[in-house]
C-alpha cells in the first residue's frame, strides 16, 4: 500500500520511531500530513462553469475520518492503526473541533461542499476564518457561561496561500489574507477547496469570557462567529464581518477569472454564486461596485450579477431576515451606498409595491430584498418552507418573480453520517443489499425488503444497543454522567431557540417526574438528552437551558424518581457529540411549532441511524412521514395553516391552556419552591410568566397533544419487534435525504455547472 509507505516515511522523517511507538498525537499530525499530501496530489475538477458557496458558516466538524473516507484509505488506515494498537476513534480525539459554525446553517454548507467534491463538481466554499468560534460552552450553577472556542494550530487543516486582497472599510483598509482547507471528493479524483478569509494581525482570545473591543476591526474582525448584536458596535461588526468576506471573495472571483482569460463581461457564463441566506447578501452590490471599476455599465454589471448569483432562504422567521440601516452601510463601506440606492431606485421603478423595497422608508435596507430582486434563483429549502414563502412570508415577490422560486430539500452526507458515525449499521447494509448505497444513498431504499426479516430485525436492535452503551461511556468520560444503555433514549440536540421548543420538552419532563412521584411510573426508565447552545445575548433562551438544568440536578438529588427518569445536557454541543448521540437515539426530538422550521437536517440525519421521529408537520418532517408512512413517524400538533392564521388573527391566548388544569400545574413548577432552591429565581419567574402571558412559540397550544403522543410512543417501544422495523423503514427512506441529490437538483436546476 503506497499510503502506508508514505506515512513510515513520515513517521521517521518527524519522529525518528515507528508507528507503534509513537504517541496519539504525533500519529494523529503524521495522518494530517498525509491526508494533507494526498489531497493536494488531486486537481480541482473542471467542467466548464464554476460555483462559488458564499457562507457565514461551515460546520465541518473534525476532518481526519471524513478525509480518509475520501481518499479511500479509511479501512486500510483502520486496520494499520489497530495492528500497531491504537484506534482511529482514538486518534481523531486528538483533533480539535474546527470552529467555523454553529448550527444547521453551517452543518448545510459542510454537507454541501463534501457533496459538491464527490460529484466532482467544480464548487469552492468562500467564508471567514473564525478563531474563537461562537463560544465554548460550559455549563456551571445550572447556567450556561461562554469562553471562546479556539482550534487552529500551528499544524492543522489550514492551509497558507500567497493570496491576499485589499478591504476598504470608511475608515480603513485591512487586508483580507486567504487560507484554505481541502475538500477531497470521495467518489472522483478531484478535490475542492474552502476558503477561509482572515485579518493579518487577528487578536489573542478574550482572557474574560468573550468580552472584546468590538471596534477593533483590524485585530477582532475574525475572532467570534455572530459577535453578540445587543450594542451598536455588535451590530456594526456583524457588517464589517459581511463585507470583509464578500468582498474578499468576489476579488477572488475575478482574479480567478483573470487567470483563465476569461473577461468579465462574460463573468455569468463561467460563474456561479450561491449566496447562503442573508449574510453574504453584500457581494452583489460588491461585485457589481468592481465590474464597474472594469469598465462594465451599471446595466452591464447588474445584469451579470443578476445571472451569475443565486439565493438561498432559510428561515420563516421576520428576524432572521437581516435588514441593516443604511447609515450602517455608510460607516462600513460607503462605496456601496450608491450603488444599492441604485438597485433599490430601480426596483421601486418596476415593482412600487412598499412590501417589495430594498430600502424602506426609514432608509433600512432589506438583505433579501435585494436577494430576491438582484438573483436569478430563490430557493426554499423543505417542501412545506417553499410553499409558505410563496404563499406568505415572501408572496409579492413570488407573484411576480414566480420563475425564480423553487425547492430544494435540504440533505446530509451519508458518509459522515452513517458510514463513519455508525460503522456496524453500515456493515449490516453492505450485508443485506450490497455496498453501492455509499455511492448512491438512493439504493437504501432495498433495504426496506428485509423489514420482515428476524434476523435483521434483531441485529438492528443490537446495533442500537452497542451505540447506546458507547455513548454512555463517553458521558460518563466527558461529563462524569452515568445514564442507563437499558433506558429509552429521547435526544433533542439544536440550536437553543424558542421555535424549536425545547421549553415544551422540559415541561414534558415536569410532567413525567410529578407522574413519578405519585406513584405513576413508566413501563421503562427514561434518559432524555438536550444538546444546544444559546446565543450570549438572548436571554430566554438561557432561561430554559437554566430549567433543563435546574430539572436535572432535581430529579438526580431523588432517589424516587431517579431509577426511572433522568435528564442529560450535554455540554457544548458540537459535530464530534453529534457523531455519539445521532447513532444511539431512539426517540428523535423535531417538535418545532409548525410553519418556523425551514427544513431541519437533524431529522435526517436521526432518521438515517434508525430513531424514529416524534414531531410536528414542520420543515422536513413533512417529507419525513411521507416517505415512511404514518406507522413509522409519530406527529403531534396544530397545522402551519392554523398557526399562521393564529399568528395573523391574533388569536392566540396562552392563558386559555395555562388554566387547564395538569398545564397549570406543570408551568407553575417552574416557579415552585422545590425548584427555585435550585435556581435563580428571576430567571425562572422570567419564563415562567412569558410562558403563561406570551409564549410566542405556542408550547402551551400544543402540549397537551405532545404528551399524549410521547407516552404512546414510550408504550410502542416495547413491542421490540415493531419497533425495529419501524427503525428499518426509517433507515431505508432516508435516502432521499442525501446531500449528493440536493446537489445535484442545484445543479441541473440553478448552477449547470457541466
Amino acid at each position: 500500500m503506497e499510503f502506508q509507505a508514505r506515512l513510515n516515511e513520515i513517521i521517521k522523517e518527524r519522529y525518528r520511531k515507528p508507528l507503534a511507538k509513537c504517541t496519539k498525537a504525533q500519529v494523529y499530525h503524521a495522518l494530517l500530513q498525509l491526508t494533507q499530501e494526498l489531497s493536494a496530489q488531486r486537481p480541482a475538477p473542471d467542467t466548464g462553469r464554476k460555483l462559488y458557496y458564499f457562507s457565514a458558516e461551515f460546520l465541518i466538524g473534525k476532518l481526519l475520518s471524513n478525509n480518509l473516507l475520501a481518499l479511500g484509505i479509511f479501512d486500510q488506515v483502520s486496520a494499520l492503526l489497530e495492528k500497531n494498537g491504537f484506534t482511529l476513534a482514538e486518534i481523531e480525539e486528538q483533533e480539535p473541533e474546527p470552529s467555523l459554525g454553529n448550527g444547521g446553517l453551517g452543518r448545510l454548507a459542510a454537507c454541501f461542499l463534501d457533496s459538491l467534491a464527490a460529484l466532482g463538481l467544480p464548487g469552492d466554499g468562500v467564508g471567514l476564518n473564525y478563531h474563537y468560534g461562537l463560544f465554548h460552552q460550559y455549563l456551571r450553577n445550572n447556567k450556561q457561561e461562554e469562553q471562546p472556542d479556539p482550534w487552529i494550530e500551528e499544524q492543522g487543516w489550514l492551509i497558507p496561500t500567497d493570496v491576499t486582497f485589499p478591504v476598504q472599510f470608511g475608515s480603513q483598509t485591512l487586508n483580507a489574507v486567504m487560507w484554505d482547507i481541502a475538500v477531497p471528493g470521495a467518489n472522483t479524483q478531484t478535490a475542492n477547496r474552502l476558503h477561509l478569509f482572515d485579518v493579518e494581525k487577528p487578536a489573542a482570545a478574550p482572557t474574560d469570557g468573550i468580552d472584546f473591543d468590538k471596534g477593533d476591526i483590524a485585530h477582532h474582525l475574525t475572532s467570534f462567529l455572530y459577535p453578540d448584536d445587543s450594542d451598536e458596535a455588535g451590530r456594526l461588526l456583524r457588517v464589517y464581518q459581511q463585507y470583509f468576506m464578500v468582498s474578499a471573495g468576489a476579488q477572488l472571483i475575478l482574479k480567478e477569472l483573470d487567470e483563465k482569460g476569461i473577461s468579465p463581461w462574460n463573468l455569468c457564463d463561467h460563474v456561479a454564486i450561491q449566496i447562503n441566506d442573508t449574510h453574504p447578501s453584500m457581494v452583489l452590490p460588491e461585485l457589481t461596485r468592481l465590474l464597474l471599476e472594469r469598465g462594465l455599465s451599471m446595466n452591464d454589471a447588474l445584469h451579470q450579477v443578476a445571472h451569475a448569483c443565486a439565493y438561498t432562504n432559510h428561515t420563516i422567521l421576520a428576524e432572521a431576515l437581516e435588514k441593516w440601516p443604511m447609515s450602517y452601510i455608510e460607516r462600513v463601506a460607503p462605496q456601496l451606498v450608491p450603488i444599492i440606492r441604485e438597485m433599490d431606485r430601480r426596483a421601486k421603478s418596476v415593482f412600487p409595491d412598499p412590501r417589495m423595497v430594498i430600502i424602506d422608508h426609514k432608509d433600512v435596507v432589506h438583505m433579501a430584498h435585494m436577494d430576491i430582486h438582484y438573483t436569478y434563483s430563490t430557493n426554499g429549502v423543505a417542501a412545506l418552507h417553499t410553499e409558505i414563502l410563496k404563499t406568505s412570508e415572501l408572496k409579492p415577490f413570488a407573484d411576480v418573480y414566480s420563475y425564480k422560486f423553487n425547492n430544494k430539500t435540504n440533505g446530509v452526507t451519508f458518509r459522515r453520517w452513517l458510514e463513519v458515525c455508525n460503522p456496524r449499521l453500515a456493515s449490516l447494509i453492505d450485508d443485506c443489499i450490497g455496498s453501492e448505497w455509499r455511492r448512491d444513498a438512493s439504493q437504501l431504499e432495498n433495504f426496506a425488503t428485509f423489514v420482515r426479516d428476524p434476523k435483521v430485525l434483531s441485529a438492528m436492535l443490537d446495533i442500537k444497543d452497542y451505540n447506546k452503551q458507547q455513548l454512555a461511556k463517553v458521558l460518563k468520560q466527558r461529563q462524569n454522567v452515568e445514564v442507563d444503555p437499558q433506558s429509552i433514549f429521547d435526544i433533542q440536540v439544536k440550536r437553543l431557540h424558542e421555535y424549536k421548543r425545547q421549553q415544551m420538552n422540559a415541561l414534558y419532563v415536569i410532567k413525567k417526574y410529578l407522574d413519578i412521584k405519585n406513584g405513576i411510573l413508566p413501563t421503562r426508565p427514561i434518559t432524555v438528552i438536550f444538546g444546544a447552545k444559546a446565543a450570549p445575548a438572548y436571554v430566554m433562551a438561557k432561561h430554559i437551558i437554566h430549567l433543563i438544568l435546574c430539572l436535572r440536578q432535581l430529579i438526580e438529588s431523588d432517589p424516587q424518581v431517579r431509577p426511572w427518569l433522568r435528564v442529560v445536557m450535554v455540554e457544548n454541543y458540537n459535530v464530534s457529540w453529534a457523531e455519539k448521540l445521532i447513532p444511539a437515539c431512539d426517540i428523535s426530538e423535531q417538535i418545532s411549532l409548525a410553519s418556523k422550521e425551514a427544513s431541519g437536517t437533524g431529522n435526517m440525519k436521526f432518521m438515517a441511524n434508525g430513531a424514529v421521529t416524534l414531531g410536528t408537520m414542520d420543515g422536513a418532517n413533512v417529507e419525513i412521514a411521507q416517505l415512511v408512512g404514518r406507522d413509522n413517524i409519530y406527529t403531534f400538533g396544530a397545522s402551519s395553516d392554523r398557526v399562521i392564521q393564529m399568528y395573523a388573527n391574533h388569536s392566540y391566548h396562552p392563558q386559555e391552556f395555562y388554566n387547564r388544569p395538569w398545564v397549570k400545574e406543570v408551568v407553575d413548577f417552574i416557579v415552585s419552591p422545590t425548584l427555585v432552591a435550585l435556581g435563580d429565581e428571576t430567571c425562572l419567574r422570567a419564563l415562567w410568566n412569558d410562558m403563561k402571558t406570551k409564549d410566542w412559540f405556542m408550547a402551551l397550544l400544543d402540549v397537551e397533544e405532545y404528551t399524549a403522543v410521547r407516552n404512546r410512543l414510550l408504550s410502542d417501544y416495547e413491542d421490540r419487534t415493531e419497533w425495529s422495523k419501524k427503525m428499518l423503514i426509517n433507515t431505508a427512506k432516508s435516502g432521499f435525504f442525501s446531500s449528493d441529490r440536493t446537489i445535484a437538483q442545484y445543479n441541473h436546476d440553478i448552477w449547470h455547472l457541466d
